[in-house]
């Protein structure tokens, strides 16, 4: 594991103080009033959309190419803390890369702006998203054949698990990146964002092609993902767990108006839009943003 910061997050707290038989129970400590937000990260955070009941994609912040959802889980954690200064760098397809460089190749043929450029020294609350690139790997693992474990076997090949070894590689990444942020914003609380829960223990061809082999290997390799996440979330890095729990048996194979997480649909009904496969619905998104915000007021 790398080594972690040594940063600390300080929380208000209330001096501990004599109370008589008549004092009122002292309040629990308010959490901090953030002014100016900055959230980052790829498509699970933009939670990407081609079109929806709002229309197509949300481009008061990023590019059209980026696909940002006009109910992403940013925006709507933006909205609930009311901060009067916002900023969603938020892109699909982006790496850790794009944090610091604008990020081209966009459908549209536009460019996102390196999303490090939205942080100021003001900047008081960041969110950023899990990038152990997990869900390329997931769409890269469909089939039309419903036999077999031609995912594992590629991913495997030659003795070492590729997809495990990305995984690895995006821990370096993330904590030289999360040093940057704290650079640039030192007053900032920084949480991590993980992967929803969105991988069954077995497959459940046709709905999802993949065979079953492929989906118990994606199944027992996204724990580590979470892992790598929950790892670098210390101190002001401090990371937003939960994101597990709160959504077991929302995942790509449950019923059709329950995934928080799309299979390859062509609609989505949890949340009526185009489908984006391997990616949240906006009911995936509102389940983002209610356990981020549910961390924002417990002062994470």
């Amino acid at each position: 594991m790398a080594a972690t910061l040594p940063l600390s997050l300080s929380l208000t707290s209330a001096a501990a103080a004599p109370v008589s038989s008549a004092s009122k129970p002292a309040k629990p400590p308010k959490a901090p009033k953030d002014k100016e937000y900055v959230a980052l990260g790829d498509s699970w955070s933009a939670d990407v959309v081609i079109a929806d009941t709002d229309g197509i994609p949300d481009t008061t912040y990023a590019p059209a190419g980026c696909a940002q959802s006009h109910r992403n889980y940013p925006k709507l954690l933006a909205a609930a803390l009311k901060v009067p200064v916002f900023r969603d760098a938020t892109c699909g397809s982006a790496r850790t890369d794009d944090f610091y460089a604008p990020q081209t190749g966009l459908p549209t043929g536009e460019t996102n702006p390196a999303q490090f450029d939205r942080l100021t020294t003001t900047t008081d609350l960041v969110t950023v998203g899990n990038d152990a690139g997990f869900a390329g790997a997931a769409t890269d693992c469909l089939s039309p054949l419903p036999e077999g474990a031609h995912c594992k076997e590629k991913y495997t090949a030659g003795g070492t698990d590729q997809l495990a070894a990305q995984i690895d590689a995006s821990e370096a990444k993330l904590v030289r990146a999360l040093q940057e942020i704290h650079a640039r914003s030192p007053r900032a609380r920084i949480l991590m964002v993980d992967y929803l829960a969105g991988i069954p223990d077995t497959g459940c061809y046709p709905i999802v092609p993949m065979s079953n082999s492929d989906m118990a290997y994606l199944y027992v390799t996204f724990p580590e993902a979470q892992r790598d996440g929950e790892a670098r979330g210390c101190g002001r890095r401090r990371g937003v767990r939960g994101h597990l729990h709160p959504v077991i048996g929302h995942h790509a194979c449950s019923p059709p108006d329950f995934p928080y997480v799309e299979g390859l649909g062509i609609v989505s009904i949890n949340g009526a839009a185009v489908a984006v496969p391997a990616h949240p619905n906006s009911a995936g998104a509102a389940s983002q943003y209610r356990s981020t915000l549910a961390a924002v007021q417990a002062g994470s």
